[in-house]
């Protein structure tokens, strides 16, 4: 088992930047590409970005190409999502994942979930 736990949401104005967290304790951080999803009410969840295993490969949605940024610190357990230049489209709650996937973009390819973190920004 792997529990992830995020933080550093917020309410933060249009242009601004925050930075989430996941810690992860349990199973072989290392091991395990980690996602970052979010769900706008009345949406669906969708997929914003990913790291790899070994931090070499990052994948990021369309909508947050150029301004969000994914990191990970295997010593730490931990991934990071900085984001800049935050619009008020931007606004969910947003999920961290594990899983040994093989389709980042695929919310059933990733097997651990955190309870997730409210980010709002406001116009």
């Amino acid at each position: 088992q792997m529990q992830l736990v995020e933080s550093g949401g917020g309410l933060v104005q249009a242009g601004g930047s925050l930075r989430l967290s996941c810690a992860a304790s349990g199973r072989a951080f290392s091991t395990y590409a980690m996602g970052w999803f979010r769900q706008a009410p009345g949406k669906e969840r969708e997929f914003v970005a990913t790291i790899r295993w070994s931090g070499g490969s990052t994948y990021y949605a369309d909508s947050v190409k150029g301004r969000f940024t994914i990191s990970r610190d295997n010593a730490k357990n931990t991934v990071y999502l900085q984001m800049n230049s935050l619009k008020p489209e931007d606004t969910a709650v947003y999920y961290c994942a594990a899983g040994h996937v093989a389709r980042i973009r695929v919310e059933d390819d990733y097997d651990y979930w955190g309870q997730g973190t409210q980010v709002t920004v406001s116009s």
